[in-house]
């Protein structure tokens, strides 16, 4: 053997032994590729219920929102119509109301007014009859 053959020989070993070595990660990371497939796959099945869950809760949802829109567009249209019967309230009696307020007041203190100059007077004879 030449010493050319014996150069070649070292090389195609070595070359061998370089291919051995970089099989090996090649395998494990193939294995963990598998792996990381079938979590993938494991996930994907577990997340239709998940899915299909959450659908159905929304849908729940949008129902109840429904209600609520209804019930807020009828406390609306109450609030409307006490807002009007207030303000008929108040155009009808309001006025009437306050002129019979100020009626009274002005009656109570025209007879206080009466019952004060007639104690002052009573006070004033009753004054002229002790001397």
């Amino acid at each position: 053997m030449s010493p050319g053959q014996i150069a070649a020989l070292v090389a195609a070993g070595a070359f061998v032994l370089l291919v051995l070595l970089l099989a090996i990660p090649l395998i494990k990371l193939g294995r963990t590729l598998d792996e990381a497939t079938i979590a993938i796959r494991k996930a994907h099945q577990n997340s239709d219920p998940i899915f299909t869950g959450a659908n159905t809760t929304i849908t729940h949802v949008n129902t109840q929102l429904e209600r609520v829109d209804g019930i807020t567009a009828n406390a609306r249209a109450v609030t409307g119509n006490v807002s009007a019967l207030t303000s008929l309230f108040t155009a009808t009696l309001g006025g009437p109301l306050v002129k019979a307020a100020a009626l009274s007041y002005g009656v109570s203190k025209a007879i206080r007014a009466r019952r004060a100059a007639k104690d002052a007077t009573s006070k004033h004879t009753r004054r002229r009859g002790r001397r």
